[in-house]
């Protein structure tokens, strides 16, 4: 039997910041306290959005125009994270590498 893996799972505050803006606009049902109990018990790491990442911005091709998405995809990209993401768009990017 193969021992477990530890996975890390972490959540860009980038995804953060839009779960809270699409709760204000109605658009998703997350209030923060849903969010947070969310993050707790899922044991997730909120990965902060650094100079770096925005600095990766600079080089990333204009195949997505959502802003919160690109921060995601530069963060990746910086910090040679895999991406668990249902968007099809991602794909479009060289050096990440897309888990779903």
């Amino acid at each position: 039997m193969l021992a477990p893996v530890e996975v890390d799972v972490l959540l860009s505050a980038a995804s953060l910041i839009e779960i809270a803006i699409k709760n204000a606009a109605g658009k998703l049902s997350m209030p923060e306290e849903e969010t947070s109990l969310a993050v707790q018990e899922l044991r997730v790491e909120i990965l902060a959005f650094e100079p770096a990442h925005a600095f990766a911005m600079f080089s990333l091709p204009m195949h997505h125009r959502d802003p919160f998405d690109r921060m995601i995809l530069a963060t990746a990209i910086a910090e040679k994270l895999p991406i668990v993401t249902g968007d099809r768009m991602f794909r479009r990017y060289s050096g990440v590498k897309i888990l779903w």
